[in-house]
């Protein structure tokens, strides 16, 4: 099982860049750069929600569950 961190379909939808979401939310982008490549092993509501404001998602639209 598994959870897919969707943020570059996201950025990609949004026609935004990882660094231009980085400034909006105030996260490295190192960090964004772990979520991007599904490296991540947690992320905090807080930082979901900063996330979802600035690119006008819901969660869902970012997580994803497979079944591997």
């Amino acid at each position: 099982m598994a959870i897919i961190i969707n943020l570059d379909v996201m950025l990609a939808k949004r026609k935004m860049s990882l660094s231009e979401l980085s400034e909006k939310v105030n996260i490295t982008m190192a960090n964004l750069s772990i979520l991007k490549t599904n490296k991540a092993k947690a992320i905090r509501f807080s930082t979901l929600e900063s996330i979802c404001e600035v690119l006008e998602c819901q969660p869902g639209d970012l997580l994803e569950f497979k079944d591997e």
